[in-house]
């Protein structure tokens, strides 16, 4: 069989492939979170979200709302290395992002059916 007869055939099965594999997943919320960082920061958007009152102090100064935090949250990446994850109960992440092209840093407890943003400031202040 010749080359182009066999990737003829391999193009043709593949888009059939692509086809049945976007019927079947079609509205399903299918997401690869398998890196640790992004598994904690998964773990942490579906809890509610309380805030500290040096949080609050902070949000209303520098007036962000619970949209911005809960992105910022959502699309950060955790510094293992400034977290406190040896904790039995709950476990202190550090979470790095940036908003309007400012380094922010945040600080969230992860609790077991709560997270509460304990710290959330500018990095070059």
């Amino acid at each position: 069989m010749k080359f182009v007869h066999r990737l003829g055939y391999y193009l043709g099965g593949f888009t059939i492939g692509l086809v049945i594999l976007m019927f079947f997943l079609n509205g399903k919320d299918a997401s690869c979170d398998y890196g640790p960082s992004a598994r904690t920061v998964k773990n942490i958007s579906y809890k509610p979200l309380s805030y500290s009152e040096k949080a609050s102090t902070f949000i209303s100064n520098y007036q962000l709302d619970t949209l911005t935090i809960t992105n910022l949250i959502k699309y950060g990446s955790v510094d293992f290395s400034k977290s406190d994850t040896e904790l039995d109960s709950c476990k202190v992440y550090h979470l790095d992002n940036s908003y309007k092209e400012r380094d922010m840093e945040l600080t969230i407890k992860n609790c077991d059916s709560l997270a509460t943003l304990l710290d959330i400031n500018y990095t070059d202040i």
